[in-house]
């Protein structure tokens, strides 16, 4: 009997043990998963800033198609203009594995769809 007490106590702390340890690990993995959204948020940000960075400077490489006098940066919804004497040409500069957003994909349809207008307005 008294062995039965013995192991009934032993197995109650051996629960309660196992219970405080699941509480810690479920409290460390919540702070590892907030970690984790802050530093895909740092990544995110440092990739954008890349971008930025990268927008500026490459109408003046080699590989740029067209005459970098002629480009004329927007930065939004497209990066640029380039005037060139045949065309006008929008332009997007895009990194590594990046995608136009929805704004971009819109106004390139509009482009390609021939949905441009030249407009003077005048002060009167």
């Amino acid at each position: 009997m008294e062995i039965i007490g013995f192991v009934i106590v032993l197995l109650v702390i051996i629960i309660l043990a196992l219970v405080f340890l699941l509480f810690t690990h479920k409290r460390e993995l919540q702070e590892l998963k907030k970690v984790h959204e802050e530093l895909m948020f740092d990544h995110r940000s440092k990739i954008v800033k890349h971008g930025k960075s990268f927008e500026q400077l490459f109408p003046f490489m080699s590989n740029y198609p067209y005459n970098p006098n002629n480009f004329r940066f927007l930065g939004s919804p497209v990066d640029g203009i380039s005037f060139e004497d045949d065309d006008i040409v929008f332009i997007e500069f895009k990194t590594g594995s990046s995608q136009l957003n929805e704004n971009q994909k819109r106004v390139k349809d509009l482009v390609n769809n021939k949905k441009v207008k030249w407009k003077e307005i005048r002060d009167r």
